[in-house]
């Protein structure tokens, strides 16, 4: 019996239609990364703009995470997940136009942020609206799969292809999929999802400002976020530019930094089974949630302060793997904290900690690029920045982290 589409319930098709998208967004994020190598070789860019270009999607995607949330609660998810992804498609797509440019590389990389930064928290409202409680973290399980799949995707596949062609494959599949939006999706009656408008009620009762900043616990999570996000941006960023510069990686080996995101989500699922199973057996939550946080940040600051001593390609590989997998920790650490402090506000948390946490993708991009150069090629400063940031953040972490409700 042939499977269709359209005998899917809602909440299958609104699961399916946001994990496809966020595939989409995933890939998209990472293809410049991949293709600045390339790139360079073809248009001469110095290392410090190297850095401008890699993080020009930062300062857009920081720009958009709170207006997200914002917008779709007013506009609607449709229209907003809509416009969403029609903006960092086509700013994917005109990317190969505009490279010659400077200016107009740099803005595409801003379009691209700005639509990327609405994306996700436009699906987790749909989430919210549309799927029962029940049955939201395997959703969110196949929302969060989707996007280590596009990265992995990206990463196996662009190292092999004209990079012109890149952009353009993804971009248009992009545009593929708001046709396929408007033809599938359709808004369901408003009685049907009580549940989620009740959830929304709750998220938007009023809660002075500085409640948000007033209290040492959700602080804990905004700098171990931060931290966390640092190691994550210089990974994603510069790990391509590292390894062909620095240890050598042709083409085809470039396909091995497709390694640690498979090793990241992999792992991301067997933490979380282990921390339910501490907790079921009795261990405290708060206990559980600096455990995982002190894994998933000092772990990869050790392998990132060592990483600069590793000089060969597969040791190399598989150091910044280990990272990635330890790094998966804090999914049940911090990243779960929000829930345990803020139960009825854990988007709005959510929310602030991720904006706070696009921070170091703004700065990584220059300030490594300034740190290799004044260090004359040397990347250790670079890595040990990064280990020392993961170090504070955990100490912070754990001395005033908590998890009795705050808001």
């Amino acid at each position: 019996m042939k499977f269709q589409l359209r005998s899917l319930g809602y909440k299958s098709k609104v699961v399916l239609l946001c994990s496809i998208a966020n595939f989409i967004n995933a890939a998209d994020r990472v293809l410049m990364p991949l293709a600045i190598v390339p790139m360079t070789s073809e248009f001469k860019w110095s290392l410090y703009w190297q850095g401008w270009i890699l993080s020009a999607f930062a300062f857009g995607y920081f720009t958009s995470q709170i207006i997200g949330a914002t917008a779709a609660r007013k506009y609607g998810g449709r229209r907003v997940l809509c416009f969403a992804v029609t903006m960092w498609s086509l700013s994917t797509v005109v990317t190969p136009l505009a490279a010659p440019y400077l200016p107009a590389l740099i803005s595409t990389r801003i379009i691209l942020g700005l639509g990327e930064g609405l994306g996700l928290p436009t699906i987790f409202h749909l989430f919210a609206q549309h799927v029962p409680a029940a049955d939201r973290s395997r959703a969110f399980g196949y929302l969060v799969a989707a996007g280590s799949v596009g990265q992995t995707v990206a990463s196996l596949f662009v190292p092999h292809m004209d990079w012109h062609v890149s952009f353009e494959i993804f971009g248009v599949l992009g545009l593929v999929w708001v046709a396929c939006w408007f033809i599938i999706y359709h808004d369901p009656p408003s009685q049907d999802d009580e549940e989620g408008q009740e959830l929304i009620e709750k998220e938007v009762e009023s809660v002075s400002w500085m409640e948000w900043v007033s209290h040492w616990s959700l602080w804990s999570i905004y700098i171990a976020h931060f931290a966390m996000n640092w190691s994550n941006y210089i990974i994603m960023q510069w790990l391509p530019t590292y390894l062909s510069r620095t240890l050598g990686a042709n083409k085809e080996s470039m396909s091995l930094t497709a390694v640690p995101y498979i090793i990241n989500s992999l792992c991301s699922v067997g933490w979380g089974h282990l921390a339910d199973q501490m907790v079921a057996v009795g261990w405290p939550v708060i206990r559980v949630r600096r455990l995982m946080t002190f894994f998933g940040l000092i772990g990869p600051g050790i392998c990132l302060a060592l990483f600069p001593e590793v000089s060969n390609l597969v040791i190399a590989v598989l150091v910044v793997s280990m990272a990635m997998g330890l790094c998966a920790a804090n999914s049940s650490g911090h990243l779960s904290n929000h829930a345990d402090l803020a139960p009825s506000h854990a988007g709005i948390t959510f929310a602030i900690s991720n904006t706070i946490a696009t921070i170091p993708g703004i700065l990584c991009g220059p300030l490594t690029a300034e740190l290799v150069v004044a260090s004359h090629g040397r990347w250790f400063p670079v890595f040990f920045l990064a280990g020392t940031i993961n170090f504070t953040a955990a100490m912070i972490y754990y001395t005033q982290s908590s998890a009795n409700p705050v808001l």
